[in-house]
């Protein structure tokens, strides 16, 4: 490729980048991740991305829309009849592994999706509690309770995710404050749709009520969707309040030794690190009085709907950089994009009138609508002119994600090993900063089984995904470094709804007795194992299942870690090397000399 075409690439992608983040659009909302060819049966099911880490196709022999507890009820106790595998689907399906995607021969399971039990149950504005069904969104639920004066206070930062959802993955926001940012710790209440062999009013399946006190809301509050299918969840809600936001831009120099001290003193603050800029972003986000003036909402620009050729456009861009070994070309893009969202707020809308959205800060708003957003779910159809940038239905975003939790006592060690890293080879991680660069948010140690096992800093890094499984990334190898740095030197914990398998490896012998608790329970709720499947088996080492394969390519999608140069692709140049300050690490690096 000749230079004059890179540099015309790089530019055609500063232009759409550009574009991308100051026009106005609707969206075509997602479509359904259950494809089936006879009415509800011989079906596929995936996720909003549409493939799975290890890009294999998950075949079912139907799906069921229950609306009621009742439809609930018999789709559970027919596929126990038959003892046929069962997993939860949720509307969007935003988890990137494979927990929709039911056990035993492939294409004989079912899966119950919970688009229809998306209801709000009970309210109780004595105690500030409300129970849903689980198959609500966020978007929803925040709804819900803001018309009655109440709020969720820490949620994940997407709006598309279920109340289910959210429990199964353990998903949550950011504060270290209370008992935290995750959103299993607000469930007070818990209904479970399981398994039975002895019949009840003629139905093979039985609800079993989990309140606070009881042992097994410990298992069932963050589940993998392992122990039955969650029907009704309640949670304990708190008087709407309102939120101020500013986005403080520093140097890096020094940052990682006041990570703690910033997450003690910020009830819902964030850090964003863009490594290869050596900027960090401190989000001030306090708490203030519902009385005090501010209509602002939070709409994060990667969040909304964006023009589908555009999106095509910097995804080819963006291939054209990494068939050309161009990491240049990503710094200069991703310096133009991280200097536009933070002139443009991130999305932030004062909502003051303003024929600008964004007039600067501080900005205040609602709880309910400052902590979560996602507006590209929620337009009309406009026939694919505008979606969300992953949608699988055009040629746009297509990325991995490292989600791992670090221990506060071991983050500044962390992140200065990165910055060693980063000073070795300083383009190589311009890549991740088209895609948020590190996104750390805070986590206290969960009462839950498979929550978090120390008070964390969960550390999010979204990174270029070839289309084609055999293709050797740009810089690999010091991103694989990263990973297997924040897992094995400083025992980081894998968020359950994202990461490539590596990020699961001995994840059971981490979780200690409490792994051993939850095990437990699953062989208390769900004997036969029906909503169990190899990946639940793998990641919580049963049966003999690991989370990785081995076979030629396999480190390349993070199937597993190289130990022969066969994992990586030799035949392009790259071999599986140890790490450049870590040597324990094994990565796929690209050997210039050959």
């Amino acid at each position: 490729m000749k230079a004059a075409e890179v540099s015309m690439g790089s530019a055609l992608l500063v232009l759409l980048t550009t574009l991308l983040l100051c026009r106005e659009a609707r969206a075509s909302p997602p479509a359904s991740v259950v494809k089936c060819s006879s009415g509800n049966k011989n079906c596929t099911v995936s996720n909003s991305y549409g493939a799975f880490p290890d890009r294999s196709i998950c075949r079912v022999a139907a799906v069921a829309y229950p609306s009621n507890e009742s439809e609930l009820f018999l789709a559970v106790s027919n596929a126990s009849i038959k003892k046929q595998h069962m997993k939860v689907v949720t509307v969007y399906s935003h988890s990137i592994p494979k927990l929709s995607c039911p056990g035993g021969p492939a294409g004989a399971g079912l899966v119950i999706s919970t688009e229809r039990l998306n209801k709000v149950v009970s309210v109780d504005l004595s105690t500030n509690q409300m129970t849903f069904q689980a198959g609500i969104t966020l978007r929803q639920l925040l709804d819900a309770a803001a018309a009655r004066g109440l709020a969720l206070p820490y949620t994940p930062y997407w709006q598309g995710v279920t109340l289910g959802g959210m429990l199964g993955t353990g998903s949550h926001g950011s504060s270290l404050f209370g008992k935290g940012s995750a959103v299993h710790e607000r469930v007070v209440g818990l209904r479970l749709i399981i398994p039975t062999s002895d019949p009840i009013n003629g139905l093979y399946a039985k609800a079993i009520d989990l309140v606070e006190g009881d042992e097994d809301l410990l298992a069932a509050k963050v589940s993998l969707g392992v122990l039955g299918v969650v029907s009704q969840v309640t949670l304990q809600l708190e008087p709407m309040f309102k939120r101020s936001i500013t986005n403080r831009v520093q140097k890096d120099v020094g940052f990682e030794h006041n990570i703690p001290t910033f997450a003690a003193a910020t009830e819902f603050g964030d850090i964003i690190w863009y490594p290869a800029q050596s900027k960090v972003v401190y989000r001030d986000d306090i708490r203030l009085p519902v009385s005090i003036p501010g209509k602002a909402k939070n709409d994060f620009t990667g969040f909304q709907p964006q023009i589908s050729l555009v999106v095509a456009g910097i995804r080819g861009t963006e291939e054209l950089l990494e068939l050309t070994d161009n990491s240049d070309g990503k710094c200069l893009v991703s310096k133009l994009q991280v200097a536009t969202l933070l002139e443009t707020g991130s999305g932030l809308k004062n909502n003051d009138g303003s024929i600008i959205d964004f007039t600067g800060y501080p900005v205040i708003g609602n709880q309910s609508d400052m902590q979560t957003s996602g507006s590209c779910l929620f337009s009309k159809d406009d026939s694919l002119f505008t979606v969300c940038a992953w949608d699988p239905r055009i040629s746009g975003l297509f990325y991995h994600q490292t989600t791992i939790s670090i221990p506060v006592t071991e983050i500044t060690s962390f992140i200065a090993d990165v910055k060693k890293l980063r000073d070795l080879r300083p383009s190589a991680l311009c890549g991740i900063e088209l895609y948020y660069g590190f996104l750390m948010r805070f986590v206290r140690n969960s009462t839950a089984y498979l929550g978090k096992t120390s008070d964390s800093v969960d550390v999010d890094i979204t990174y270029y995904r070839s289309r084609k499984p055999d293709t050797p990334r740009l810089d690999e190898d010091v991103l694989e470094e990263i990973e297997q740095l924040a897992l094995f030197k400083y025992n980081g914990m894998p968020h359950w709804g994202k990461n490539r398998n590596v990020g699961f490896l001995t994840v059971r012998e981490r979780l200690g007795e409490k792994g051993d608790k939850f095990v437990a329970a699953m062989a208390k709720y769900d004997k036969d194992g029906l909503f169990s499947s190899d990946w639940t088996d793998a990641i919580l080492g049963l049966r003999g299942k690991s989370p990785v394969t081995t076979g030629k390519g396999c480190a390349l999608e993070g199937l597993c870690i190289c130990a022969f140069d066969e994992h990586c692709a030799p035949s392009k140049g790259y071999y599986c090397k140890p790490g450049l300050i870590y040597p324990q690490a094994r990565v796929c690096r690209k050997d210039n000399s050959s």
